[in-house]
C-alpha cells in the first residue's frame, strides 16, 4: 500500500504550488507572562537516537506515568517526583503507546507487537503479533485492550493473554497521512476514527459496528485534495463524542447512535481536546480555535503560531496548551486566546499530545524527554 510520509506532501495538501512559496513559520514575540509556569521535574525515557515518536505518548494511571522509545524501552515515573520506578526493554521497535490502567501497560510495534507489561514492575506478561504496524497507543479498559493497526483494522485482546476476541476492518484509501488514530473506550463501545474520515464505534463484548459516521468526507478530484484521515484519539465527554480530521471537519456525535449534532469545516492532524464548556483544535495551519462545546460556535481563534506544526492542544485550569516543533509550550486564555505564558521543553519538536494530570502537563519531545509544568493561577 503505498503511505504518505514526507512533509513536502502535506503542504502541497495544504494548498502550496511550485509557483507558491513556502510560508516560514510565524516568529515568536515577547509576551507578558500573565501566569507562572512552574517546571516541576524532569525525565528521559531514552531511544533519543531514533526522533520517531509518532504514537509514543505519555499514559497516566493513579500515581505513575508510563512511556516508551522507538528503541524498545518501556518505563514508569512518579507523578509527583519523576523518580524512575522501572525500565523494561522490550527490544522492539515500539511506535504505538503507551496504553494504562492500574494492573497492565500495553505498546505496539512498527512490526506488529502488542506487548503487555506489569504495571506494578515492569515484568512482561505476554505478547502477541496482530499483523499490522501499530502507531498509536492502545486502549486499556477491563473488558479488554483494543488496538488500532496502520492498515485500517481494529483489534480487541483479551487482558489475560492477548489472544484475539474480535477484528473490524475498515476500506482505507490508497494515499494517507502516517499515523492512525488511538481508540478510546466509552462504557460498551469502542470509537476510533479511520484514514477514509469515518469514525467507527464496536461493541466491546463482541465486535458487532454500533455505529459508523462520515466525519471527513473525501473532497476533490487528486488523490492528495482527498486525504481525510482521522489520525488523532476522538474525546469523548458526556455521553457526546468528538472528532476532527485532516481537511474535513470537526464535528460532535451521540455516543450511542452516531448521530451528528453539529459539525464544521476544519482541518487538523494533530487533534482536540474538551473542557466542560468548550472545544479546542489545533489547525493544520497552526492557528488554535475554540468552539461551544454544544453548538460548534466559534469562540475565537489565535493566528499567533501560524505554521510551527502544533501539538493536539490540552485544556488545563483556565488555560489551553500546545507545543511547537521548537519545543516551546504556549499557555492561551480559555475565554480570549491571548498568550498568558511560554515555556520550553528542551528545543526538540512536540508530536505527542501533552497529557494533563491533576494541576500538572505533562509533556514529551521527539528526543523522549519529559518535562512537567504546573501552570499557575
Amino acid at each position: 500500500m503505498r503511505r504518505l510520509f514526507m512533509l513536502a506532501a502535506l503542504l502541497i495538501a495544504a494548498g502550496c504550488s511550485k509557483e507558491k512559496e513556502v510560508e516560514p513559520p510565524a516568529e515568536l514575540v515577547d509576551i507578558p507572562a500573565r501566569i507562572k509556569v512552574a517546571r516541576a521535574w524532569d525525565a528521559n525515557v531514552g531511544g533519543g537516537e531514533v526522533p520517531l515518536r509518532l504514537g509514543l505518548g505519555v499514559g497516566v494511571e493513579g500515581s505513575r506515568v508510563f512511556a516508551a522509545s522507538h528503541g524498545g524501552d518501556v518505563v514508569a515515573f512518579e507523578l509527583a517526583s519523576g523518580k524512575l520506578l522501572w525500565r523494561t526493554d522490550t527490544k522492539a521497535p515500539l511506535a504505538g503507546g503507551t496504553g494504562a490502567d492500574g494492573e497492565l501497560v500495553v505498546v505496539g510495534s512498527n512490526e506488529g507487537d502488542v506487548i503487555a507489561l506489569d504495571a506494578a514492575n515492569g515484568a512482561e506478561l505476554w505478547r502477541v503479533r496482530v499483523q499490522g504496524e501499530v502507531l498509536s497507543a492502545p486502549a486499556v479498559s477491563g473488558a479488554g485492550i483494543v488496538v488500532r493497526t496502520v492498515d485500517g483494522r481494529l483489534v480487541a485482546l483479551a487482558r489475560d493473554d492477548g489472544r484475539v476476541l474480535w477484528t473490524v476492518e475498515q476500506q482505507i484509501p490508497r494515499l494517507t497521512l502516517r499515523g492512525a488514530a488511538s481508540p478510546v473506550i466509552g462504557g460498551e463501545l469502542a470509537v476510533s476514527g479511520f484514514d477514509n474520515g469515518k469514525v467507527l464505534a464496536a461493541s466491546m463484548r463482541d465486535g458487532s459496528v454500533a455505529w459508523e459516521s462520515a466525519v471527513a468526507p473525501p473532497r476533490g478530484r487528486t488523490e492528495l485534495e482527498r486525504l481525510a484521515d482521522i489520525d488523532s484519539a476522538v474525546r469523548i465527554k458526556d455521553g457526546d463524542v468528538y472528532a476532527v480530521g485532516f481537511q474535513g471537519r470537526a464535528a460532535m456525535l451521540a455516543l450511542d447512535t452516531g448521530q451528528v449534532w453539529w459539525s464544521r469545516d476544519l482541518s487538523s492532524y494533530r487533534g482536540l481536546d474538551v473542557d466542560d464548556d468548550s472545544v479546542f483544535v489545533s489547525t493544520a495551519e497552526g492557528s488554535v480555535v475554540a468552539m461551544r462545546r454544544r453548538t460548534g460556535a466559534e469562540l475565537w481563534e489565535q493566528k499567533g503560531l501560524a505554521r510551527r506544526g502544533l501539538s493536539a492542544p490540552a485544556s488545563i485550569g483556565a488555560t489551553v496548551a500546545v507545543a511547537d516543533f521548537e519545543g516551546y509550550v504556549h499557555f492561551l486564555d480559555k475565554a480570549t486566546g491571548d498568550f498568558v505564558a511560554r515555556a520550553s521543553s528542551g528545543g526538540t519538536r512536540v508530536s505527542s499530545p501533552p497529557v494533563v494530570a491533576g494541576d500538572l502537563l505533562l509533556v514529551i519531545n521527539d528526543d523522549g524527554r519529559i518535562t512537567a509544568f504546573r501552570p499557575g493561577a
